[in-house]
C-alpha cells in the first residue's frame, strides 16, 4: 500500500535556509505581524497532518470508487467530504487569499509547499481547492468590486468552488475557433450558450455552489482569440434576498472516463442560456483567463513534484525491505535488500536529485511572485513569467519520469494495483497534458519568453547566476559556469534562426535551460548548508546528491546543446505522405 510522509525538513530548509524567506517576510508590512519562522513551520506541519492522516491513506480507495453521475448529479468518493471539510475549517482553501475578502493572506511560497503536500496525498482531491484558488486570483485581478464582494468570501471559505471552462470538442488549444456564445441581456448580464469538455470539478457534491469561469464570444466579436470574453457563470444564482438558490442553465452532460485522477470530477458541461456576468473588458477574456491559467500551470509543477515525492518514498521503503539477489562482495548464499544494487541506487538517486532540486525551484518561483506582489518588483515578475513554462513542463516531465522509475524499482509488484505505484503513474500522466501540453509550454517559452525580447531576461538571469557562483565557487561550480557560457551561445543561435527552426528546437531548448537551472538549485542548496542547523545525515545527503546531479544528470545538457546545434532542423525533411 502506498504511504506518504510530508518532507517537512526539506520544505523548511528551502523556505528558511536556501531562500531565507522568513527574513524577507519580516521585512514586509503586510506579513511581519502575522508570519514568522515558527508560524510558517506550524502552518507546514498542520497541513502535513491533514495530508498524511486524512487524505493520503484513502487515495487508493478514491481511485477505486471514482466519480459517479446519477440523475444529473455527480458524487465524489465518500471520504472526500470529511477531508474537504477539514481543509475548509482550517482555512486552507483561502490560505493565500486576500484578507479583505476573508483569505489568510499567506505568501505564495508557503501555499506552494502546501500544494505539493496535497498533490502527494491525492492529486485528484487537490484539484478541487486548486481550481478554486486559481479562479480567485483571476477574480481578484479582473472582476469588479461587486462580484468580488459577492463571490470571493464564499470561495475562500470553501463553501463554493470554481472551475475554468475553455476547451470545446472541436477546439483544444486553438481557442479562437470556439462556438460558445454570450448574448447581452437588458439588465447587464449575458446569456451563455455552448458546451465545454474536460472541465475539472465541473459538477460535484462537495460544495453548495460552483462558479464557472467561461470563455465565450459576444455578437460581432472580432475573429479568432481577439474576440473572446470571460464570464462568471454560477451553478446557483441569487434570489431576491441574495441567497444563491436559483438553478442556472448549466448542466453536466457526462463525466469523462480517464486514465487516472479518477477521484476528480472531469465533466462535459452544457450551458443553455445560462446567466453569466462579464469579467474584465469585452473581447479581452483570454488575457483575463491567462491569470488563472498561469496559476494552474504552477500548480501542475506541484503535481509533478508531489507525485514524484510519494513515488520516491515508496520506492525507497521497498528497496530497503525487498530481499532479492546478492552483492558479489558479500555472502553469496544470503539474499540482500535490493538497495545494495548499483542500478537500484542509480534510479533512487535520479529521482532524489530531481525532486530536491525541483522543490528548491518551486520555492524560488513562488518567492519571485511574492516579491513581484509585495515589492512591485518588475524584474521578479519578469523572471517568474520566464520560469512559468519550465515549472509546468519540466517539473511534470520529471514527475512522470520519477513515477515510472519508482515503479521500475518495484519490479513486477510495481504493476500490481495493491502497491499503489501504477496509480501514481496514471495520476501524474495528465499533468504533462492539461493547462497546455508541454509542447505548447515549450513553444511559449521559446517564442514569448525568449525570442520576443531577444533573450534579454534569460541572458540577464544566467549572467546573474554566473556572477553569484563565480564570487563564491562551491563543488562543481566551474562545470555549471561552463554550461552557462555554452548556453549563451545557444541563445544567440536560437534567436538568429527562423521561426520553424526555433519551434522545432523549443522542447530541447526548454529542457536545456531547465537542467542548468536545476544545477543552480543544487548550488543554492550546498551554499545554504553553511548556515543550516540540520543534522549530519541531512548535510551528507545533500552534498552527495548535489555531486550526483552535477556529475550524472547535468551532463545531459551537453547532448541537448549538440542536438540544438544541428541546424537547419530535420523536422521538415519528410513530406507529409512519407511519415
Amino acid at each position: 500500500m502506498s504511504q506518504y510522509k510530508a518532507p517537512i525538513d526539506d520544505i523548511c530548509f528551502n523556505l528558511f535556509d536556501v531562500w531565507q524567506l522568513n527574513s524577507y517576510w519580516q521585512g514586509q508590512n503586510q506579513l511581519k505581524d502575522q508570519l514568522d519562522t515558527e508560524t510558517a513551520k506550524a502552518i507546514v506541519e498542520e497541513a502535513a497532518k491533514i495530508c498524511e492522516q486524512e487524505i493520503a491513506p484513502f487515495s487508493t480507495q478514491a481511485d477505486q470508487q471514482g466519480i459517479k453521475l446519477q440523475d444529473g448529479k455527480v458524487r465524489v468518493p465518500e471520504h472526500y467530504h470529511g477531508a474537504y471539510k477539514s481543509l475548509c475549517e482550517g482555512g486552507w482553501t483561502g490560505l493565500s487569499g486576500d484578507p479583505a475578502y476573508g483569505g489568510m493572506g499567506m505568501p505564495k511560497a508557503l501555499s506552494m509547499m502546501v500544494d505539493e503536500m496535497l498533490c502527494s496525498a491525492d492529486v485528484a482531491f487537490s484539484l478541487y481547492p486548486g481550481l478554486t484558488a486559481g479562479a480567485c486570483v483571476a477574480l481578484l485581478q479582473h472582476a469588479n468590486d461587486e462580484i468580488k464582494s459577492d463571490y470571493l468570501p464564499n470561495l475562500y471559505s470553501g463553501n463554493w468552488s470554481a472551475t475554468m471552462c475553455l476547451t470545446e470538442s472541436h477546439a483544444g488549444t486553438d481557442l479562437g475557433i470556439m462556438r460558445t456564445t454570450a448574448k447581452p441581456n437588458t439588465n447587464g448580464s449575458y446569456q451563455i450558450t455552448g458546451s465545454k469538455i474536460f472541465i475539472t470539478a465541473g459538477e460535484h457534491d462537495l460544495t453548495e455552489n460552483i462558479i464557472h469561469l467561461v470563455l465565450a464570444k459576444l455578437p460581432n466579436a472580432p475573429a479568432g482569440s481577439r474576440g473572446i470574453s470571460l464570464f462568471l457563470v454560477p451553478k446557483f444564482l441569487p434570489d431576491q434576498a441574495n441567497n444563491f438558490r436559483v438553478r442556472n442553465g448549466v448542466t453536466v452532460g457526462s463525466i469523462e472516463h480517464k486514465m487516472g485522477i479518477n477521484g476528480s470530477a472531469t465533466c462535459v458541461l452544457n450551458f443553455d442560456n445560462a446567466t453569466g456576468y462579464l469579467i474584465g473588458q469585452p473581447n479581452r477574456g483570454l488575457s483575463c483567463m491567462f491569470t488563472m491559467m498561469n496559476y494552474e500551470r504552477l500548480s501542475m509543477g506541484s503535481q509533478g513534484l508531489g507525485v514524484a515525492e510519494r513515488a520516491y518514498q515508496n520506492a525507497l521503503a521497498y528497496a530497503k525491505d525487498r530481499l532479492q539477489g546478492r552483492d558479489t562482495e558479500t555472502d553469496a548464499t544470503k539474499a540482500e535488500p535490493i538497495i545494495v544494487h548499483p542500478d537500484v541506487r542509480r534510479m533512487l538517486l535520479d529521482i532524489k536529485s530531481m525532486n530536491e532540486a525541483g522543490r528548491s525551484f518551486a520555492t524560488w518561483v513562488a518567492s519571485l511572485l511574492d516579491k513581484a506582489k509585495y515589492d512591485q518588483c518588475e524584474n521578479s515578475a519578469s523572471i517568474a513569467n520566464l520560469l512559468t513554462p519550465i515549472t509546468k513542463a519540466f517539473m511534470t516531465d520529471q514527475g512522470f519520469s520519477a513515477a515510472v522509475t519508482a515503479q521500475q524499482i518495484f519490479g513486477g509488484h510495481g504493476y500490481i494495483k495493491e502497491w499503489g505505484m501504477e496509480q501514481l503513474v496514471r495520476d501524474v500522466r495528465i499533468a504533462q497534458i492539461y493547462e497546455g501540453t508541454n509542447g505548447i509550454q515549450a513553444l511559449d517559452f521559446m517564442q514569448r519568453k525568449v525570442v520576443a525580447d531577444k533573450g534579454k531576461v534569460l541572458k540577464s538571469l544566467l549572467l546573474k547566476i554566473k556572477d553569484e557562483m563565480s564570487a563564491n565557487p562551491l563543488g562543481e561550480t566551474q562545470n555549471l559556469i561552463a554550461y552557462i557560457d555554452k548556453c549563451s551561445d545557444i541563445i544567440d543561435l536560437i534567436i538568429s534562426a527562423d521561426t520553424r527552426i526555433q519551434n522545432a528546437n523549443a522542447n530541447d531548448f526548454l529542457q536545456l535551460i531547465s537542467y542548468i537551472l536545476y544545477g543552480y538549485m543544487w548550488y543554492k542548496n550546498i551554499a545554504a548548508l553553511n548556515e543550516t542547523n540540520h543534522g549530519e545525515n541531512f548535510i551528507i545527503s545533500k552534498k552527495t546528491t548535489a555531486e550526483y546531479y552535477m556529475r550524472r544528470i547535468l551532463p545531459k545538457a551537453s547532448g541537448l546543446i549538440a542536438v540544438i546545434q544541428q541546424t537547419p532542423s530535420m523536422m521538415d525533411t519528410l513530406d507529409t505522405d512519407q511519415f
